[in-house]
């Protein structure tokens, strides 16, 4: 396989500084394959902070509107003509499209078009997060539109083997694992902080119980005061604090259910990482992620991560020995594995200390390498070969195909 250097467009419609997994991802990858000698163009909606981006030639801002319910993210559009008069002046060797929003629909539509090769992710399980905003009528209706978009990729990387399977069974297709990395220098527990404790109330040998993440419905918090409850009534004699590191629309909720709670707001870099190895214990009760980044970061960071067994947590943690897992969905395991994190006092100790080797074999160099060979593998397949309706003999035309049933 070529080792030339690739014109690689990214396609997403969150990216950092905002604060979530996919952007989270998509900076790291970025960022990996601009080391790797690649050149990296990036298309997005602007964001607060983009006058310092003005006059960068590989960076596309586009127009963006508020997702209703999620404060500060936002849908991204720009005209397929404008991308198609882009490319044509300078055309990328492959397209990675994160979203699938109008913005990524409009770059697939460009792409097939001109003949470029896209790959595609499935970063945002968006059909689960529908019915946990009363829009449950609508599921089938998005399902129906993602496989549509999908299939019209080169292949469809997806996070989790979990992630895989749900996929497989709504007839998704040309689905290819890749994991997630972690900064295992950055989340340390080498930066425990004890003022930090001391600030949210707790001495050395209290317990800090941390979620991090965004605080909105699809996460499944209300687990949270439920474990709290139990675990403050099973071992009396404990001190126990939950501390909340992120924002939401359901943090004004949150705060009037858990008073006191230790509401730290959204934090970044060095200080999410003094957050984390702060903690103790790592509650994550979210059932509606792709992957979980932040069970790596936990990991990293030395903590005992309770969790469903599926996504990140199903990848990188055995029970009882790098943390604790529940059946998906089974509210009375999830309390019980937190328990059983208390009950001995070395039995914690020594699955952090798992915790901490596990993640730190789980770097992003190794990640963006493997994020470079899919794209590499898109680019040899000519676009006569790509998959598809076309491919298979049936005279469509690439930008004017819409989703049915």
């Amino acid at each position: 396989m070529s080792t030339s250097s690739l014109r690689i467009t990214l396609i997403s419609e969150t990216y950092p500084p905002e604060i979530n997994g996919v952007a989270n991802t998509l900076g790291r990858l970025s960022e990996g394959l601009c080391l790797r000698g690649h050149k990296v163009e990036l298309i997005r909606p602007r964001q607060a902070d983009d006058l310092s981006a003005a006059g960068d030639e590989n960076l596309l801002l586009c127009r963006g509107w508020p997702l209703p319910g999620y404060p500060g993210l936002q849908w991204g559009q720009v005209s397929m003509h404008k991308l198609l008069r882009r490319w044509r002046r300078e055309r990328p060797d492959v397209l990675y499209i994160a979203t699938e929003g109008p913005l990524g629909l409009n770059a697939l539509r460009a792409a097939r078009r001109l003949g470029i090769a896209v790959v595609s992710g499935f970063h945002t399980n968006f059909q689960q997060y529908s019915r946990q905003y009363g829009l449950g009528v609508f599921a089938r209706m998005l399902t129906q539109y993602l496989r549509w978009f999908h299939r019209r990729t080169h292949t469809t990387l997806v996070p989790s083997v979990s992630q895989r399977v749900e996929l497989e069974r709504r007839g998704f297709d040309r689905l290819t694992l890749m994991s997630r990395g972690v900064d295992s220098q950055l989340f340390s527990p080498a930066r425990r902080c004890p003022a930090l404790r001391a600030q949210w109330g707790l001495a050395e040998n209290d317990i800090a119980l941390l979620y991090v993440g965004r605080l909105a419905a699809e996460k499944n918090l209300g687990l949270l005061g439920q474990t709290l409850q139990t675990l403050r009534q099973t071992y009396p004699q404990q001190r126990i604090r939950l501390v909340l590191v992120g924002d939401g629309p359901q943090r004004n909720l949150l705060e009037q259910q858990l008073p006191d709670a230790v509401f730290c707001g959204a934090q970044r870099g060095e200080e999410l990482a003094r957050h984390y190895a702060s903690g103790d214990i790592f509650l994550f009760p979210s059932l509606s992620e792709t992957f979980g980044n932040v069970v790596l970061e936990a990991l990293a960071s030395g903590l005992g991560v309770v969790a469903f067994d599926e996504a990140a947590a199903a990848q990188h943690i055995r029970h009882g020995h790098s943390g604790a897992l529940a059946m998906p969905g089974d509210s009375a395991a999830f309390i019980d594995a937190a328990s059983w994190l208390l009950e001995d006092h070395e039995a914690l100790r020594r699955v952090r200390l798992n915790a901490r080797q596990q993640a730190s074999r789980q770097g992003w160099p190794a990640i963006v390498e493997q994020f470079e060979m899919h794209l590499r593998s898109a680019c040899e397949h000519t676009p006569a070969t790509l998959p598809g309706p076309a491919a298979q003999g049936v005279s469509v035309k690439p930008d004017s195909s819409a989703p049915r049933g």
